[in-house]
């Protein structure tokens, strides 16, 4: 299975806390380092010193890594405009060298709209519009270079676009589509994404999300196993139990507590263990939430004591 740091700047994070953890993670081996796309803090946090736009620091991280996967988990699809999307992914993906990733989401925080001023449709709107994005922005970076690229939907219209520049991956980046929708999330899954991602699920709620996505495929005649699955889930690990609550404690909750809510707490081996449970559902890669971006001895516990154990089974 293999691992990624996933963080929420949107809590209180500056660049350079970003960049601190981005360089941890690429040193310590993770697979990925990815980021939310929020401009408002959720629950009691305060938010400082405010919020970074996530396409400005992933290329600027593209400049100061030169391993580690990059991505976000994922953009608002009501932030952007699908062709300068388009755009700015490429040019960070060739800045990366061809390490990036684009998730791409239809939005689901009203609140952070109003307060910044952005459009936050209903949400079937949202989703028509979101599946129009990812026909618009993965049309894009396959047209030949010299050919145009057209495009006329309900909320969106190209006119013979030069589809340029070209992102450095070939045939693209990757396209990550998670959520939990019932319906819509798995038919453009299926349609458009090469990765699934399930976001904070249980066993039993990641097993059914899962299997939408394979039926959704089927539908389609898509080999369900051309997709990689994975999960989003909080992490607190630690060498000992007192570790644990100590990590637990400094984002205000106790591990018992975390444990109820889902979050893969413990020891090595005891994280160890909660992962090869999602693994032995079908998915091969897990997005760990590390909530604490002062704390980046957390990543040298995983990546020396909890990977490997992955890794020899």
């Amino acid at each position: 299975m293999r691992l990624c740091v996933f963080i929420e700047p949107q809590l209180g994070a500056s660049y350079d806390d970003q960049v601190r953890m981005a360089r941890r993670t690429e040193e310590c081996g993770f697979d990925g380092f990815f980021r939310s796309d929020h401009f408002l803090t959720m629950g009691s946090r305060d938010g400082l010193p405010g919020p970074t736009d996530p396409w400005a620091t992933l290329a600027a991280l593209a400049r100061e890594t030169s391993r580690v996967r990059l991505g976000t988990l994922l953009t608002a699809s009501t932030f952007r405009l699908p062709g300068p999307l388009a755009i700015t992914v490429a040019q960070v993906d060739q800045m990366s060298g061809g390490r990036i990733e684009l998730g791409l989401g239809a939005a689901w925080y009203e609140a952070e709209h109003r307060a910044y001023g952005i459009p936050f449709p209903p949400v079937t709107e949202r989703f028509d519009r979101l599946a129009e994005q990812l026909e618009i922005i993965t049309g894009l970076w396959s047209t030949p270079v010299g050919s145009t690229y057209t495009f006329k939907g309900a909320h969106y219209q190209l006119e013979d676009s030069p589809a340029l520049p070209k992102p450095a991956q070939s045939p693209r980046p990757p396209v990550i589509v998670g959520g939990n929708g019932p319906r819509r999330t798995p038919e453009l899954a299926a349609r458009f994404a090469d990765e699934f991602n399930a976001p904070f699920p249980s066993l039993e709620v990641a097993r059914t999300r899962f299997e939408r996505v394979r039926e959704a495929c089927r539908a389609i005649d898509r080999d369900p196993d051309s997709l990689t699955y994975s999960f989003a889930l909080p992490v607190v690990c630690g060498r000992t139990d007192a570790e644990v609550k100590r990590r637990a404690e400094a984002l205000g909750r106790d591990p018992e507590t975390l444990r109820s809510r889902g979050a893969l707490v413990g020891t090595p081996g005891e994280v160890a263990d909660q992962l090869r449970a999602f693994r032995d559902l079908g998915a091969s890669r897990a997005f760990l939430q590390v909530l604490d971006l002062s704390d980046l001895d957390h990543l040298d516990v995983i990546a020396s004591e909890v990977a490997p154990s992955l890794e020899s089974d």
